[in-house]
């Protein structure tokens, strides 16, 4: 295959694979507790190009780009006040721990509700899970209070605390869940009852971003019709 034309598509996969992610950020303006990602891009290993007749080294010439790494931007979003009892918030770092179908994960999606066995669970329904590890339970007749330290009360009485965790090597699994090393909560993180943690998609830098993409796709686009426009004519002018 012509370098030229590698090099080129590889610029055009890469740029397809930003544009799946910043459409996925702009699927989830509304998501609580969604995080943003940010494609890094990074060029293959460059070819020594060389004179043949002496051997002397030219330059060198790359082997076009791809997506290096899909990294999340942790930033804390901004507050949107509910009233809803169930609706927490962190504000500061770390995370709330649920139990999902393949384990433990972690959220910053604090928008949660009983079910008919009054268990506390998450918008896809997985147990949230106190700092020992069990599945948090709000049965009563008043509606629950949860504490800045996330201490559960109902009906005046605390029935457990809310696992909030600080978490190494963060790894999002699916929109809101991330899986990692938890460890101690941070000592400055507090809970916010009657709160959510609006999405932290910056629509108008997404959008800004999607568009130069799609402009870098295109131009791509266009150097490979020129260089297969050019080999066209070069295989021509040899068969003629």
């Amino acid at each position: 295959m012509d370098r030229g034309l590698y090099i080129a598509a590889s610029g055009m996969l890469a740029e397809l694979a930003r544009q799946d992610q910043l459409a996925n950020d702009l699927a989830n303006t509304s998501t609580p507790g969604y995080k943003a990602d940010r494609s890094a891009q990074s060029s293959f290993a460059d070819a020594l190009i060389v004179n043949e007749r002496t051997g002397a080294a030219i330059g060198s010439l790359p082997y076009g780009t791809a997506i290096s790494a899909v990294q999340t931007d942790l930033s804390q979003g901004a507050f949107k006040e509910t009233g809803e009892p169930l609706d927490l918030a962190l504000d500061g770092d770390g995370f709330f721990a649920v139990k999902a179908p393949a384990g433990v994960r972690y959220t910053r999606d604090g928008q949660f509700s009983p079910d008919a066995k009054g268990t506390l669970v998450n918008a896809s329904g997985y147990p949230v899970l106190d700092d020992k590890g069990s599945p948090v339970v709000v049965t009563g007749t008043s509606s629950p209070t949860i504490g800045p330290d996330g201490t559960v009360t109902v009906s005046g009485k605390a029935v457990a605390k809310l696992a909030v965790v600080a978490l190494e090597g963060a790894h999002k699994e699916g929109d809101t869940l991330f899986s990692g090393k938890p460890g101690a909560a941070p000592k400055e993180t507090s809970v916010r009852q009657g709160y959510l943690e609006a999405s932290a998609v910056n629509v108008a830098q997404a959008m800004v971003d999607m568009i130069t993409s799609m402009r870098a796709y295109e131009s791509t686009q266009r150097v490979i019709h020129a260089i297969d426009e050019t080999l066209g004519r070069g295989i021509n002018g040899t068969t003629q």
